[in-house]
């Protein structure tokens, strides 16, 4: 069972980034997905989830409006549409998969398998 995150790299601010999380070894569409990104010194957070019962989305008020998470059942893959981003974004990008859904989505403890992250970086 692996996740592979990919698509980071470097943009100028406003530009759009899209992060693609590939699954092997089980089917994503089975699965709570999230991403998750850290800056060093910082606690991982929690950004967007997608709901694997009726495909609800969730994300978190700073990325909220920019960001687009969904999912192509067919490539076994999500994604994260990155829009509008700024220096703020840059970080190293994760994503999660949990077979149980929470309320509480951008808690680490929820999520069982993860993504090796791929950086993203905003500069001009």
């Amino acid at each position: 069972v692996q996740l592979q995150a990919s698509g980071g790299g470097l943009v100028q601010p406003g530009g759009s980034l899209r992060l693609s999380c590939a699954a092997s070894g089980f089917t994503l569409d089975y699965l709570n997905i999230a991403w998750f990104r850290q800056v060093p010194g910082k606690e991982r957070e929690g950004i967007s989830y997608i709901r694997r019962s009726d495909g609800s989305t969730y994300y978190a008020d700073s990325v909220k409006g920019r960001f687009t998470i969904s999912r192509d059942n067919a490539k076994n893959t999500v994604y994260l549409q990155m829009n509008s981003l700024k220096f703020d974004d840059t970080a190293v990008y994760y994503c999660a998969a949990s077979r149980w859904y929470r309320s509480s989505w951008y808690d680490l403890s929820l999520y069982n398998y993860w993504g090796q992250g791929t950086q993203v970086t905003v500069s001009s």
